[in-house]
């Protein structure tokens, strides 16, 4: 999947297929890239549109969705 930088300090760069509803995150601290699935577009356009993406993504994301890491 294709991702694109992000200015976050807890992200490096986001992906995202709305087929597929999946979203795809690589982690600046460790450089983990995982894929978060059931991700729908209209939490899709939430999310890009969050002041702080990391404080969105322990809030709205972590925890709440089936997650995969790519290895």
């Amino acid at each position: 999947m294709k991702r694109v930088h992000v200015e976050s300090s807890a992200l490096e760069s986001v992906g995202y297929d709305a087929e597929s509803q999946v979203l795809e995150l690589e982690f600046r601290d460790n450089g983990g890239v995982w894929q978060y699935f059931g991700f729908k577009p209209s939490a899709f356009k939430k999310f890009a549109k969050a002041t702080s993406l990391g404080r969105y993504f322990v809030k709205k994301i972590k925890g709440k969705y089936s997650e995969q890491r790519v290895p």
